[in-house]
């Protein structure tokens, strides 16, 4: 693969493994220096590690400079960029991908929010909301002086629609406001700031809890794409799509809009590690056969054509109340 990226300058918060690690090997093999961060150095078990995504950066033939933080100390943010400003003297991209909630999440299915304790919301949104704000702080105080740099805050589609309880969508909802606010006070510097939507991506988590649910033989249909693996994106789709929007001369033309990694791997002719290129979600190839299993062996027949914005959010949002 063409070292498109070489010379360029990446930080990717909460790589140890899932999003973040897929997100640094994707930047990796176009050529990045990356940073990583997260809180396990070293792992004797199946959890991951950062020696583990710098290994498999540097397989994918890119640099990799793991730095053990615990992104809920601000002081060892700040340590964090004066450490990249001293060795490199800029940074070209920031994914803002450090995510703590995941067993909070676990813990707390099937339950309504007033039967979880009310620490559910700082399990979501402390690591992870606001570990993105104090992220972007650093991180524009060094891009601004260049007149450039691309922030990409990985949000879901939780921001448009009720999934995995309150603190998480309340949370994703306010990672798209973040990006998009951000990027009315950064685009006169030339910095781009983006909020970065994957599909439905089959991390170690998400592997697990379709194996989980084979075993309980979970007959729900909504169930259904998690039990198969259906239009599933790996974690370092995202990381492609992050490395080609880092690559853009006119990224800041999207500056302050969700983008959504199967839509622009589609845009930028990516495939995903098998060769293949899952649909967006808002697409009728994907939606027709999710909601009509039997269709999913023919989907090759259904257009790939993505429904409107305008009718998403009349069909689908159900808050807030206008």
């Amino acid at each position: 693969m063409s070292k498109y990226l070489e010379g360029k300058i990446a930080l990717v918060t909460g790589a140890t493994r899932g999003l973040g690690k897929g997100i640094a090997v994707g930047l990796g093999e176009a050529g990045a220096t990356v940073y990583i961060t997260g809180r396990t150095l070293e792992s004797n078990d199946n959890s991951g590690s950062l020696r583990e995504t710098e290994s498999a950066v540097i397989d994918a033939g890119g640099i990799c400079i793991p730095i053990q933080v615990n992104h809920s100390d601000d002081e060892q943010v700040r340590l964090l960029f004066e450490r990249i400003q001293d060795e490199q003297g800029k940074l070209d991209v920031l994914v803002n991908n450090v995510y703590s909630g995941v067993q909070a999440i676990t813990e707390a299915s099937g339950k309504g929010f007033w039967e979880s304790e009310p620490n559910f919301w700082d399990a979501c949104n402390n690591v992870g909301l606001r570990s993105h704000y104090v992220a972007s702080v650093y991180a524009a105080r060094m891009m601004t002086q260049h007149q450039q740099g691309l922030i990409c805050t990985i949000s879901s589609w939780g921001g448009l629609s009720y999934i995995f309880g309150i603190p998480y969508t309340v949370g994703k909802s306010a990672c798209d406001r973040l990006a998009a606010d951000m990027a009315i006070e950064l685009k006169p510097h030339n910095v781009t700031s983006l909020s970065i939507w994957p599909g439905i991506v089959g991390t170690e988590h998400i592997t697990r809890l379709a194996a989980q649910m084979r075993e309980e033989e979970t007959t729900d249909p909504q169930s259904a794409v998690f039990r198969e693996g259906y239009n599933w994106e790996t974690p370092l789709l995202t990381g492609r799509v992050i490395a080609a929007l880092t690559a853009d001369p006119n990224v800041i033309r999207r500056t302050g809009k969700v983008q959504i990694v199967a839509e622009l791997a589609q845009h930028y002719g990516l495939v995903d590690q098998n060769g293949d290129r899952p649909v967006s979600l808002r697409s009728l190839k994907f939606i027709i056969p999710f909601a009509i299993p039997a269709l999913r062996k023919y989907s090759w027949l259904i257009p790939n054509i993505n429904i409107p914005w305008s009718l998403l959010l009349l069909g689908v949002v159900s808050s807030p109340k206008i």
